[in-house]
């Protein structure tokens, strides 16, 4: 299942310039996420979302590389961040790829909230998800931004008990993005 919806979405996006598909993409998209347990506060962005929409089948892709989160308390909070709770050696992406569930005339220029259903992919482990967000469409771009929470046993990351008061169960996450035209 997952090889096909690799293939599909694959097609989808390679092929735009021979069918003159229109899609919308970005380089430069943030994520944000926010751990806020009862003895620390942990946060930490990265400004290398990538990700692309295609409005004629209101399908996504979006992948951050999760060794690119900056900010966090120190340098080794960091580095158990990327070794012992998200593994980026072995999970190097998070993701997210699906579809819009409400149909939105891309056309026509204005805010939108949608609700994006999907498959959210962190640790490697996939979990369906359907996140609300907020679309503004302006013509020459879409702006999307998202909030939401992931729990951490949902994605198999575990926390050491010595810890546990210092990392939350649940992390919030924000996303901002805006995509430009890609004909």
């Amino acid at each position: 299942m997952r090889i096909f919806l690799f293939l599909f979405l694959l097609s989808i996006f390679l092929v735009p310039a021979q069918s003159q598909r229109v899609t919308w993409q970005t380089r430069d998209g943030v994520v944000n996420f926010l751990s806020d347990a009862p003895l620390e506060m942990i946060a930490a962005s990265s400004n290398e979302l990538r990700g692309i929409l295609d409005t004629e089948g209101n399908i996504f892709a979006f992948a951050v590389n999760v060794n690119s989160f900056q900010g966090f308390n120190s340098p080794l909070q960091r580095q158990h961040f990327n070794e012992n709770y998200l593994e980026s050696s072995l999970y190097p992406q998070t993701s997210f790829k699906g579809r819009i569930i409400e149909q939105v005339d891309f056309s026509k220029d204005g805010a939108y909230t949608i609700r994006a259903k999907g498959i959210l992919n962190v640790h490697g482990v996939e979990q369906e998800r359907i996140i609300k967000s907020q679309l503004v469409v302006d013509g020459s771009s879409i702006k999307i931004t998202s909030n939401f929470s992931v729990r951490l046993d949902e994605h198999h990351i575990t926390i050491p008990r010595i810890v546990n008061q210092k990392i939350a169960e649940v992390i919030q996450v924000e996303v901002a993005a805006v995509l430009i035209k890609k004909e």
